[in-house]
């Protein structure tokens, strides 16, 4: 496979990156879906939560991972699991830990290359559906995660295909991205989150940080560099980064994998695009030049819009029928 020119075309009025990103947070109409709450324990003694959607006639399961604080609030998570369920697949949207409704257990979180959740939830569907089929889609951070963890198993994913969209392939681009011009704006928005769900998680205990420095840490280096990274095992930012990046992963990828990414994603900038010589012949890259950030918004009239990337994991994930 190889690195496409996509077909996407934006509604003519939601042409800019920024409305593109912005316009589903602010006016998408909520998607009516009823889901069910697991909470799945892990190894370590703490826990995530599952959304699961009620198809469960033995049809084909698609996992789904949600962006940096993210969760089945989020606009497109519904909506993904609402095309899920049209399609007669079953839909989990595994939240990292903290980002359910409840605050995890230990001391850590979660982060771009944490992988180790996943393969655990997916040994444990695998083990519970023997017969049944296993995709996931992951949007962002999760797109990322998933990426990674495809490309550490290599023929062992346990996967039939994947799907990640608006990945921040080389997470040091987007934390530099990020921290200019008006892409701070959501640096501030998801910083300021990370920020206050930290306060709350130590409020009661010892934190393994200088919790109260932790307003200084304004940008993304250095709240990865003083809580992100120690928290999780990585000596710094720099470290955390390097290691964490789904670039790297993508050469040794086996599972069938279609990548969406727009050029005018402001997470990132052009820099962090891989070149056909960093992908396996198991994945499609396939780039537009606009959508912005989980954007791909197409459609004649607002409040009426469409979703590209819905319309994308049905074609994608056709073999699952098969």
């Amino acid at each position: 496979m190889s690195i496409i020119s996509s077909e996407f075309k934006p509604a003519w009025w939601c042409t800019h990156k920024h409305l593109q990103t912005l316009y589903p947070t602010l006016f998408r109409k909520k998607v009516k879906l009823q889901v069910d709450t697991e909470i799945f324990e892990l190894p370590d003694g703490d826990f995530i939560e599952l959304s699961w959607t009620r198809n469960n006639n033995d049809v084909p399961i698609v996992i789904v991972l949600h962006g940096l604080e993210g969760s089945i609030d989020s606009p497109y998570a519904k909506g993904i699991l609402k095309v899920i369920d049209t399609n007669n697949w079953q839909g989990v949207l595994m939240h990292f830990r903290s980002c359910g409704k409840k605050l995890n257990r230990l001391n850590r979180g979660y982060h771009s290359g944490d992988t180790k959740d996943l393969e655990t939830l997916i040994h444990y569907l695998r083990k519970k559906y023997p017969n049944r089929k296993l995709a996931a889609i992951g949007f962002s951070l999760g797109g990322n995660v998933l990426l990674k963890y495809l490309g550490e198993k290599g023929k062992q994913s346990y996967l039939t295909v994947a799907m990640a969209v608006s990945v921040p392939f080389d997470l040091a681009n987007s934390a530099e991205t990020l921290n200019k011009g008006f892409a701070k704006f959501y640096q501030n928005h998801l910083i300021s989150r990370l920020r206050h769900k930290m306060k709350i998680k130590f409020k009661n205990k010892v934190a393994p940080f200088e919790i109260d420095k932790i307003n200084q840490w304004k940008d993304f280096y250095s709240f990865d560099d003083n809580i992100t990274a120690p928290i999780h095992g990585f000596s710094d930012a720099s470290e955390y980064y390097s290691k964490s990046s789904s670039i790297q992963y993508l050469i040794t990828i086996e599972t069938p994998t279609w990548i969406l990414y727009s050029k005018d994603d402001p997470f990132m900038d052009q820099h962090a695009i891989p070149v056909e010589s960093e992908l396996s012949k198991h994945v499609t890259l396939e780039i537009s030049q606009s959508g912005g950030h989980v954007g791909f918004i197409y459609g004649a009239t607002p409040f009426n819009e469409k979703y590209w990337f819905e319309k994308k994991i049905v074609d994608v994930f056709s073999t699952l029928n098969n």
